[in-house]
């Protein structure tokens, strides 16, 4: 058994009162978190204490959708003229991409962002893969590196027809029931999809039939563009959403990404089959892509999370971005401010309940010991009404000098404790060089 015992936080709890804790403590046992509160910490005889020293500390943070392949891409600028369109960004950047990556890059890739997460508080990820050229045994390279960083994840291989038809398909199988039968609560699996406008019915079919076989929700992006929606259409006479319910992919396991081209009746197809959608704000941003109707969403009762897209590993900048974004969208400063802060703190959370065996997001006794304590010691009140502007305006930009992931401190003092950054970083450097020149 291992202990930990922090002392002398502000305990934000997150949990269903809102409470936050002034020179609270926090008890963990074997992952689990034993006792949140006020209690004198000579109560138990932990193998460590760490010091909170006044600063702010709450639950780990959670990326509802990622794509950690996407880390070589840094810095990158695609052969020819810039993309002038969704599927030119698509077919000159991201599939030469993923392409060009080898087993070595798909672990490496993982690894560093998955050390960025970490150092950002973030400590579950669930993530999008794709690699055509190294397929079988890429999710295992994935898991290995949050793995060894020790990190929570939700893993799933992009399916699509566009380099053969189904390509990726035994892949989320045979990982799904490899995650099923280790009953290991640290990582889980959902079956990916690409997007309907490279998913053909054959392949639909074969997703459907095996997903469900395995009793596994879906994570697949919708309506990112207007082509999206158009090809669908074009093809097929359906609206996205219809096609995904005629083949039984929405449902409360499935993530749906993106969805910014939804209107009222996709909308209230996801509310009715209790589907989550996650929206991506910086990511949308960067390809001008338009907005996720987050507002009408809510107001539906849509389950809204919120992920990185691959942009970044860092979640409180996506918060910002979203609330931001809504507002200068309806040139209105009243709207979005608590929402985005909601989604990224409770929603998130709540899409982890559904594909996670274990409950995480808050600090209270049975949960799981994701915790962080950002270098942030309040200077004005922290209470119940005042906290999100702590977390936007203050937390936001602040160094995370310790991130606990299931009860071990996987960063200290902003640094990684399990991996050595250096040589990663140095490994990295060199991968990335190497798919660089295989894309050109």
């Amino acid at each position: 058994m291992s202990s930990l015992l922090i002392r002398n936080g502000v305990i934000v709890t997150l949990n269903d009162d809102n409470d936050i804790i002034e020179n609270g403590n926090v008890y963990i046992e074997d992952g689990l978190i034993v006792e949140a509160g006020t209690f004198n910490g000579d109560k138990y005889g932990a193998d460590r204490v760490i010091d909170a020293a006044g600063n702010i500390v709450m639950p780990g943070l959670i990326n509802a959708h990622h794509h950690l392949y996407s880390t070589f891409v840094r810095g990158f600028t695609p052969p020819g003229d810039p993309p002038g369109s969704f599927m030119e960004i698509l077919e000159r950047l991201w599939w030469k991409l993923d392409t060009a990556l080898e087993p070595e890059d798909v672990y490496y890739s993982a690894l560093l962002a998955g050390m960025h997460a970490a150092r950002a508080g973030c400590t579950t990820i669930i993530d999008h893969h794709s690699s055509p050229s190294c397929v079988d045994g890429s999710l295992d390279l994935v898991e290995k590196a949050l793995r060894e960083i020790g990190l929570n994840g939700c893993l799933c291989y992009e399916v699509s027809d566009r380099k053969a038809q189904g390509l990726g398909i035994g892949e989320n199988e045979r990982f799904i029931r490899k995650c099923i039968q280790s009953e290991d609560g640290q990582f889980a699996g959902l079956f990916g999809l690409h997007a309907l406008m490279t998913l053909g019915t054959p392949t639909l079919e074969r997703c459907s039939e095996a997903g469900h076989s395995l009793g596994s929700g879906f994570h697949v992006h919708v309506a990112e563009s207007e082509i999206d929606v158009d090809i669908t259409f074009e093809k097929y006479q359906r609206r996205v959403m219809d096609r995904f319910l005629d083949f039984g992919i929405p449902g409360p396991k499935t993530v749906f990404v993106h969805g910014i081209h939804f209107g009222a009746r996709e909308m209230d197809l996801l509310k009715t089959t209790d589907s989550v959608l996650v929206t991506n704000p910086e990511s949308n941003m960067n390809n001008g892509l338009g907005m996720t109707p987050v507002l009408e969403l809510l107001q539906r009762g849509v389950p809204v999370g919120i992920g990185t897209d691959g942009m970044s590993s860092h979640m409180i900048s996506q918060a910002r971005a979203l609330y931001l974004n809504q507002r200068a969208y309806r040139r209105d400063p009243r709207v979005a401010f608590t929402e985005s802060a909601d989604i990224l703190l409770r929603n998130n959370r709540v899409i982890c309940s559904r594909v996670f065996s274990e409950p995480r997001g808050v600090l209270g006794s049975g949960y799981l010991a994701d915790i962080i304590i950002p270098e942030y010691v309040p200077f004005t009140p922290v209470n119940r009404s005042t906290f999100y502007g702590h977390l936007l305006f203050g937390v936001s930009f602040a160094r995370i000098g310790c991130t606990i992931a299931r009860g071990k401190v996987v960063v200290e003092n902003g640094r990684m404790t399990s991996v050595n950054e250096e040589e990663v970083r140095a490994k990295c450097v060199e991968r990335a060089a190497k798919v660089w020149n295989r894309i050109e």
